[in-house]
């Protein structure tokens, strides 16, 4: 079908004036919009349903949407017959967010299924809680999460809270695409919406401060800056610090107001020192100990703490995750609690530092693709077998325990802050604690580049760029052979000395990695949600003490970028 053809069947009856009068002004005016609009459907890639507002298949609409969750009501119907489904909807501060929740929670009540609807926006991870702490058979959360304002998208999730996973994943795209979208049930059983609020918000934050605590002291003395970047964040990071006792929070009022516009950022995204700098400038202001900021969604957190000179230092995600993981295992060693039978969880394309901290404790670190749908997968698989004592991954996530299946901002900002109290309290600081991690393992440093190509000619870029690396392998990286080559499309492991090839266990993705003789990886991943290819590099070498830091974090810096000119990537 051409795409004419494709956006003249968005011309019918089927759909309403208003999106028919857009599309008829595009067929008539703007071909090259009409042919970005339409020459894909919108899939679920790894964090769901993702794209621009606007009409088309190839955006995030009420027909889009719509088709996405009759395609989930009939595999529920399906899959668990004879029973009352019941399933969660929450949706963060995006333009539409609210409207378009609603349209979800009308097919599916439509389609029969009993909806629990948040009465406003609320975090993910609250969302995450919700399904398992309501019985519920599946949630969906409406959220972009960190993307630009005209931006929007759609995540499903299972009975356990985790993000769907194959077979379900498969098995409901399957159901999508197979329906027309005149088969959508629109018209709502308003009898079987309910509105929910307090009552869970209580639960969760309850929750989050449970497993985000640990009876640390001088949480009182610990000087908090908190942002929730215009996000969701604000309705219930300001309660759980309060109901974790710490009293020195310090919110930056020009971004607590929810707002998908964001509009004192270029992008909300916590991971970038820019979006940060309000936070920073009062941090510095009030000479604050530890700043946190979460993204729209807030299921992640960007960490900024005093480093050896006494400047504000934003970690990044694998950082973050290493002193969350570090201190979380002490904790359980503390309680007597290890055993052999407690693993961790990471991806394959965050540091490999994780693992050697969980190794030095006897505790199993499983690794999985990117997505923390996958580290709560493992937690599913591992039920009355072995204890899940926390995970995460570079891009800025972590999951403390089992109670919230997804990456949870909220539990880990206590976490961080837990940290950050006890270093305090010990004279020493969050920074130093890291360092100390980096003399007792390794010093890793890592480092991350997003070449962007935008629409239907920067989708074949990207895809020969990965062609390439396949078919012509790099054999040496920094000056060390590359021993490794795993391909995670072919599910292969090849050593490139032997030419031996093993089989990897772990489901296809299409990722590249290459790792040296000296520990050096780089990986390559398309994103499955953006018009981006991301570059992963990971460099390591031993710290005999904190005083020689900045000299070894140079000289792995300066080896990195010396990668990215050798393999023609600046």
């Amino acid at each position: 079908m051409t795409i004419l053809e494709k956006a003249q069947q968005w011309l019918s009856s089927t759909f309403d004036k208003e999106t028919q009068q857009e599309i008829k002004h595009l067929i008539d005016s703007d071909q090259n919009q009409l042919a970005d609009r339409f020459y894909q459907d919108l899939e679920f890639g790894t964090g769901g349903m993702r794209g621009i507002m606007g009409a088309g298949t190839n955006r995030i609409n009420k027909y889009t949407l719509g088709r996405a969750t009759q395609g989930l009501s009939n595999y529920l119907i399906q899959t668990f017959p004879n029973k009352q489904l019941k399933v969660a909807i929450a949706f963060d501060c995006r333009h539409n967010s609210k409207s378009f929740a609603k349209i979800v929670a009308d097919v599916l009540s439509a389609n029969g299924i009993k909806v629990f609807l948040f009465e406003d926006l609320r975090p993910t991870p609250e969302l995450s809680f919700s399904v398992k702490h309501l019985g519920c058979d599946a949630g969906i959360v409406l959220t972009a999460s960190h993307n630009p304002p005209e931006y929007n998208g759609y995540k499903v999730y299972w009975n356990d809270g985790g993000q769907i996973v194959p077979p379900q994943d498969g098995a409901i795209i399957n159901e999508v695409i197979n329906l027309d979208f005149a088969d959508i049930k629109f018209n709502a059983n308003e009898n079987l919406i309910e509105v929910i609020g307090k009552n869970v918000d209580d639960a969760f934050i309850d929750a989050s401060v449970k497993n985000g605590t640990f009876n640390t002291k001088g949480r009182e003395d610990l000087k908090i800056v908190f942002t929730s970047l215009h996000g969701t964040s604000i309705t219930a990071i300001p309660e759980a610090f309060k109901r974790a006792g710490y009293t020195d929070v310090n919110i930056v009022e020009e971004q607590k107001v929810p707002n998908g516009d964001f509009p004192t950022v270029k992008s909300p995204n916590p991971e970038e020192p820019a979006a940060l700098k309000m936070a920073t400038e009062l941090a510095n202001k009030i000479g604050a100990d530890i700043l946190i900021g979460t993204d729209p969604d807030c299921d992640r957190l960007g960490i900024a703490v005093r480093d050896l000179e006494g400047n504000m230092k934003l970690l990044n995600g694998n950082q973050t995750m290493c002193l969350m993981t570090n201190f979380l295992i002490k904790k359980w060693k503390e309680a007597g609690k290890l055993n052999g039978k407690q693993f961790v969880g990471s991806t394959i394309v965050s540091t490999n530092l994780v693992n050697e901290i969980a190794d030095s404790y006897g505790v199993e670190t499983k690794v999985g693709l990117t997505g923390f749908k996958w580290i709560a997968k493992m937690v599913r698989e591992a039920e009355g077998k072995q204890d899940f004592i926390g995970g995460g991954e570079e891009s800025f996530g972590y999951m403390v325990g089992d109670f919230v299946r997804d990456k949870d901002a909220v539990t880990a900002t206590l976490l961080a802050c837990e940290i950050a109290a006890d270093a305090k309290s010990k004279g020493s600081s969050m920074y130093k604690e890291l360092l100390q991690i980096y003399v007792d393992n390794n010093f890793y440093k890592e480092h991350l580049i997003a070449i962007v190509k935008k629409g239907m000619d920067g989708a074949e870029q990207i895809k020969q760029m990965m062609v390439d690396l396949r078919e012509n392998p790099v054999t040496a990286i920094g000056g060390s052979k590359v021993k490794y080559i795993f391909d995670y499309q072919a599910s292969t492991c090849t050593e490139l000395q032997t030419g031996k090839v093993n089989a990897i266990e772990i489901p296809k993705s299409n990722v590249l990695i290459y790792e040296t003789e000296d520990g050096t990886k780089v990986a390559a991943r398309p994103s499955g949600t953006e018009p981006k290819i991301k570059f992963y590099f990971s460099v390591k070498d031993s710290l005999d003490t904190i005083e020689n830091a900045k000299k070894i974090e140079a000289e792995l810096d300066a080896k990195i970028q010396q990668i990215i000119v050798e393999m023609k990537l600046s």
